[in-house]
């Protein structure tokens, strides 16, 4: 056995805190209501919503129903109402869901009615009925919790009047969907929610999507659970959400975070050989030219280079670039002979605490190649290079980093 610290407690296996009543292991804390996750104006929107829909519902009902001698409002539509305006993107709030559910139950509750002759226990008949009503709307896709309390209703009050499910219950259900539609289009909410993704993605797109969905598919598989909300909700959610992590790791890199620190630098009077040299030794495209107190001066690139050995052509590449980094023996010359004479003395530097979101426009539109970063003192600290960046965005694209 390895004596390292022992693993950490899996969260449903870690001990409550001392001196905190549990229940089932867990703690009572667990049992106090999570605060909703919307505005004050979303709140009123769908207060409102479910007080015009209601009321529309029970006033057209009542009209419809004036010469009959049944209920024009049932109860559980009180429910439904609760899913149409307030949470108008679940599957159970569709209209397939409200209008089918509610009847479909209704129906199913009044066959329990019946039963419960044969069976001779109305708590078993009302039992049945709820069971049967939610295997029967799972087979036909319109799963709504409040068909249940329809079932349930039907049973206890001995509705067994088979027109019951159409009157009040279905045109309850359809108006209730009806005014769904036009409160919830005027508010700005989709009603119905459409439960399938836009098609017409580039190949690209379609290549990330396509990972997404097997990620997304093999955990909801596991979870095995019925959720109110759409599969191509949770995967827009998902994505936003991995979005939103990507700019925020992006926005927190500063330069220090991904600058290489190990510098390999020259001075104004470095022969060219010795920075040629240098350049093809190190395989890097870039030397930072720096004065005694290590404060930038310029840089010289290959492209410097070639602009002092005039190799606009290709002819003579060779024998042109020979010459120029050769050392010339006698006292005067008649060509560069130091790094100071060709180097580039307009440098873009930038700050070690400078975010690395501001270089982008730099290497992106500029043609800059290498930035050299600068700290106390404006002394050349580190560099950055178009390969340090595309590894930084890489990482931050990294959810496991």
């Amino acid at each position: 056995m390895s004596s390292s610290s022992p693993l950490p407690l899996r969260p449903e296996a870690r001990p409550a805190k001392e001196g905190v009543p549990t229940v089932f292991g867990r703690t009572w804390l667990a049992l106090r209501p999570a605060r909703p996750g919307i505005s004050l104006r979303e709140c009123l929107r769908l207060v409102i919503g479910a007080l015009v829909g209601i009321f529309l519902t029970a006033l057209l009902c009542r009209l419809a129903g004036a010469t009959s001698a049944l209920p024009w409002l049932v109860a559980p539509l009180g429910a439904s109402a609760v899913l149409v305006f307030a949470m108008p993107a679940g599957p159970m709030a569709q209209p397939w869901a409200v209008v089918g559910g509610n009847t479909l139950s209704a129906l199913v509750g009044i066959a329990g009615v019946h039963g419960v002759h044969l069976l001779g226990s109305p708590e078993l008949a009302a039992a049945l009925a709820v069971a049967t009503a939610i295997a029967a709307m799972l087979a036909l896709r319109c799963l709504h919790p409040p068909g249940g309390a329809t079932a349930l209703m039907m049973v206890l009050g001995g509705i067994g009047d088979p027109s019951f499910a159409l009157y009040p219950v279905l045109l309850n259900s359809l108006l209730l969907v009806l005014a769904g539609m036009a409160y919830n289009h005027a508010t700005g909410k989709p009603y119905p929610h459409r439960q399938l993704p836009p098609a017409g993605a580039s190949g690209a797109a379609r290549a990330v999507d396509s990972d997404l969905d097997a990620d997304l598919d093999a955990v909801l598989a596991r979870y095995n659970q019925v959720l109110d909300v759409s599969r191509d909700d949770l995967k827009s959610l998902l994505a936003e959400t991995q979005l939103r992590a990507y700019d925020r790791k992006l926005a927190e890199l500063r330069c220090a975070d991904v600058m290489s620190r190990e510098l390999v630098t020259v001075q104004f009077g470095t022969p060219l050989q010795e920075a040629w040299a240098l350049l093809r030794s190190r395989r890097i495209k870039a030397l930072p030219v720096v004065d005694r107190a290590f404060r930038i001066a310029g840089i010289i690139t290959v492209a410097d280079f070639m602009r002092a050995a005039e190799l606009d052509v290709y002819e003579g590449f060779e024998d042109k670039l020979r010459t120029l980094v050769r050392t010339t023996r006698s006292v005067y010359a008649s060509k560069p002979e130091v790094v100071g004479q060709i180097m580039t003395r307009n440098v873009r530097v930038a700050g070690m605490q400078r975010r690395l979101l501001d270089l982008i426009p730099l290497f992106g539109s500029t043609g800059h190649h290498h930035i050299p970063i600068l700290g106390e003192g404006e002394r050349l600290v580190g560099m950055i290079t178009q390969s340090d960046l595309v590894a930084a965005l890489g990482r931050a694209a990294d959810p496991t980093v």
